[in-house]
C-alpha cells in the first residue's frame, strides 16, 4: 500500500459470542464508508455493524468467536489515508501533521510526533528541540499558521505560557 494509514478507531471490548467488539475512539467519519480496515497492518473485512456512530460495534470476517475479538483488542482500526473524506478548511488528519517543523516566529521549537485526542481538544505532542516535551492544543490562540506543504507550523509560546 502507497498511501498512509488514518486510525478510524482501536478494537476495544468484545460484544457478544460472535466475535463483534466495541470499537474505542472511533471516527465516525471514517468508519462509515469503510467496508474493510487494516488491523495490525493485514486488510480484514468488516461483516457486522451494529450500535451507534459514537459506539459502534463490529465483526470482521473470520473472526468469529469471543476469544478472535479478545485477542485483537487494543489494535488499531485503519483506512488508506486516499479513502479519507474531506476535512473542512483548518482541519487536518494527524498524520499530515506529524513530522512537521513547530516554530515560534523565527524561533524553531521543534517537531511534531504526533496527534493527542485530550478531552476538550486534540493537541499536538511536539518534541522540543533542546530535549523534552511540548502539548500544544489545536486551538486558534496557541497556533497561528499550519503550512502542511511547507510541513511548518507557527505556535505563540506566549500564549502557552513558554
Amino acid at each position: 500500500m502507497t498511501h498512509p494509514l488514518i486510525e478510524a478507531g482501536r478494537v476495544g471490548r468484545p460484544h457478544g459470542l460472535d466475535g463483534s467488539f466495541h470499537v474505542t475512539r472511533p471516527d465516525a467519519r471514517l468508519l462509515a464508508g469503510s467496508e474493510d480496515v487494516w488491523v495490525s497492518g493485514r486488510r480484514e473485512r468488516i461483516d457486522r455493524r451494529a450500535g451507534t456512530a459514537e459506539r459502534p460495534i463490529l465483526r470482521l470476517a473470520g473472526h468469529a468467536g469471543r476469544e478472535a475479538a479478545e485477542a485483537l483488542r487494543g489494535a488499531p482500526l485503519a483506512i488508506p489515508a486516499d479513502r479519507a473524506p474531506a476535512l473542512e478548511q483548518d482541519e487536518y488528519w494527524a498524520h499530515e501533521l506529524a513530522g512537521c517543523s513547530v516554530w515560534d516566529g523565527e524561533r524553531r521549537v521543534g517537531e511534531v510526533r504526533r496527534m493527542v485526542p485530550l478531552p476538550s481538544c486534540e493537541a499536538l505532542e511536539v518534541a522540543r528541540a533542546g530535549g523534552g516535551d511540548l502539548l500544544v492544543p489545536m486551538v486558534r490562540d496557541a497556533i497561528r499558521s499550519v503550512d502542511v506543504t511547507a510541513r511548518r507550523i507557527d505556535v505563540d509560546l506566549a500564549f502557552l505560557g513558554e
